[in-house]
C-alpha cells in the first residue's frame, strides 16, 4: 500500500511529528499561483464579463455568454422534474438538519446595563447578499449546497449568489442545481474558479456584487479569497480535505481503515493521518485498509492518496497523540478511545470532532447538521467551520438618558484629557449643563 508508517522508536519519528505542527501562510499556495490568480481578478475586475466569459472557456471548455452564464428558471424546472425522489427526500433531510443546527448556533439580540446605567447591547441581522461557492469536478457536490447556502438560508440572508462550474455541455448536474435551489440560492452562475470569485466580490455588469463568500475549492479558489479579502469578507479558507484518527485499543480496525479509505476518495491533496498507541491496533488497519480497498469503486485515486498524503504513527502514549492532534489542527477529528470525555475536554484544535467508534465522519460530511466546510492546511488553530452566525453582521447599540451621561461625565473627561482631546469632553459634558 505504501502508507508512511513510523514508530515513536524510529529515528525520523521527532523529525516528521515536529512538521506535523502546521501553519497556513500567506502565499502557501505559492508564487505562481498567487500570481496567476493575481492577474485573473486584475483582469475581471477591468473587463468583467468578458474576462469571466474567457476564463470558463479557457479553463473549463464551455462557451457562454453573459445571457447563459446564469441558470434560467427553464433550467431549474428541467431539474426539478429530472431528480429522483430518493435525492430530494435527501436533500431535504439534510437541510431539516442544517437549519435546526443553524438556528441554534445563531447569535441573539441582547441589551443590558453598565456601571454608569448606559444601556448597552448587541443586534445582529443577516447579509444583504452573499456568495457561495461550490466546486466542480469528478462528482457533484450535492451536499456543499446544503454545507453553504442553506446556512445563509437558515440565517434569513435574501440573495445568495451561488457560483459552480458547467459541464462540457454548459448544464449544471440536476441533482446540484436542484440541492442550490432548495438551499435558498436566488440566483446562479455556471462560472468556477478564481475568476468566479473575482466576479462574486467585484461584481460585473451583469453580477451584482456581494458582500461575503462562503464554500470550499481548490488551490485557485482559496487563493482567490485570499487575496480579495477587504474587497468582500469572507468564511475561512479551507483547501484540501483531511482527516486525524486518534485511537487506542478498544477501537475497531475495520471501522478506522473504513473512514481512512472514505478519506482517500476524496483524492487529488488529500490527507489521512492515524496516530495511535496501539501496536496491535496499527496492524490490524493496516491488513483492513489493503483487504477493503481492492472491493472499492475509486481504488485508483484511494491507492494514490495511502500513498502521497497518508501518515500512520505509533505513539509513546495517547497523551502524544492527543498532543499531535492538537499542533496538526485536522480538519476532521476521529476520537475513538476509553473515557472519551476526559479525551475530548484535551483537544484544543480541530475544524470537527468524531467522538466514538460509531460517530462515522460520512454522516457529518452529508446530513448531521453542522457544515463540512472546515478549516484545513493547520488553520484551525486560527480559523472555525462555517457556521450560521458568519451569515449575520454585528452591530453595537449604546442607549442613555441624563444620568447615565452624568455618570460617565467625569471618565470620559479624565480620558479626553490624558489623550488631550478636549472637544471629546466638551461633547459629553454639554449634554448635561
Amino acid at each position: 500500500m505504501g502508507m508512511k508508517i513510523l514508530s515513536h522508536k524510529d529515528a525520523s519519528y521527532s523529525r516528521f511529528v515536529k512538521k506535523l505542527d502546521r501553519r497556513s501562510t500567506p502565499g502557501s499556495s505559492g508564487q505562481k499561483i498567487e500570481g496567476i490568480v493575481a492577474s485573473i481578478i486584475t483582469n475581471v475586475q477591468k473587463r468583467g464579463n468578458a474576462a469571466v466569459i474567457e476564463y470558463t472557456q479557457k479553463f473549463d471548455d464551455v462557451k457562454l455568454n453573459a445571457k447563459s452564464m446564469f441558470v434560467t428558471q427553464a433550467e431549474i424546472d428541467e431539474a426539478y422534474k429530472l431528480v429522483d425522489e430518493d435525492i430530494k427526500k435527501a436533500v431535504a433531510i439534510s437541510k431539516r438538519n442544517v437549519h435546526a443546527f443553524a438556528k441554534r448556533s445563531m447569535r441573539k439580540d441582547w441589551k443590558a446595563k453598565n456601571t454608569e446605567g448606559v444601556e448597552v447591547g448587541e443586534r445582529f441581522t443577516p447579509y444583504d447578499r452573499v456568495g457561495v461557492y461550490v466546486p466542480g469536478g469528478k462528482a457533484p457536490l450535492v451536499s456543499t449546497a446544503l454545507m453553504t447556502a442553506a446556512f445563509g438560508q437558515a440565517a434569513g440572508v435574501p440573495e445568495i449568489l451561488a457560483a459552480t462550474p458547467a459541464g462540457p455541455d454548459g448544464k449544471l448536474n440536476p441533482a446540484l442545481l436542484y440541492a442550490l435551489v432548495e438551499s435558498g440560492a436566488t440566483e446562479i452562475i455556471k462560472v468556477g474558479g478564481a475568476q468566479a470569485i473575482a466576479a462574486m466580490a467585484l461584481g460585473t455588469r451583469t453580477i451584482k456584487p456581494v458582500e461575503k463568500i462562503f464554500g470550499p475549492g481548490n488551490v485557485f479558489v482559496v487563493e482567490a479569497k485570499r487575496q480579495l479579502v477587504g474587497a468582500v469578507s469572507i468564511d475561512l479558507l479551507p483547501g484540501p480535505s483531511e482527516v486525524l484518527i486518534v485511537a487506542d485499543k478498544s477501537a475497531n480496525a475495520k471501522f478506522i481503515a473504513a473512514d481512512m479509505l472514505a478519506q482517500a476518495e476524496h483524492g487529488g491533496d488529500s490527507v489521512v493521518g492515524f496516530a495511535t498507541n496501539s501496536k496491535q491496533l496499527l496492524s490490524q488497519v493496516e491488513k483492513e485498509i489493503e483487504k477493503q480497498a481492492t472491493t472499492l469503486s475509486r481504488e485508483k485515486y484511494l491507492r494514490d492518496v495511502l500513498k502521497k498524503g497518508t501518515f500512520c504513527l505509533l505513539t509513546k502514549n495517547l497523551q502524544e497523540a492527543v498532543d499531535i492532534c492538537n499542533a496538526f489542527a485536522p480538519e476532521h477529528l476521529s476520537l475513538v478511545v476509553e473515557n472519551e470525555d476526559a479525551w475530548l475536554d484535551k483537544i484544543r484544535t480541530a475544524g470537527a470532532i468524531y467522538v466514538g467508534a460509531l460517530a462515522a465522519v460520512a454522516v457529518g460530511d452529508f446530513l448531521a447538521g453542522p457544515s463540512h466546510t472546515l478549516p484545513t492546511g493547520g488553520s484551525g488553530k486560527s480559523f472555525s467551520g462555517l457556521r450560521a452566525d458568519q451569515f449575520q453582521r454585528r452591530a453595537s447599540i449604546v442607549r442613555m438618558d441624563k444620568k447615565a451621561v452624568q455618570k460617565s461625565l467625569s471618565t470620559v473627561e479624565t480620558f479626553a484629557r490624558v489623550e488631550g482631546l478636549d472637544a471629546h469632553g466638551r461633547s459629553v459634558s454639554i449634554r448635561v449643563e
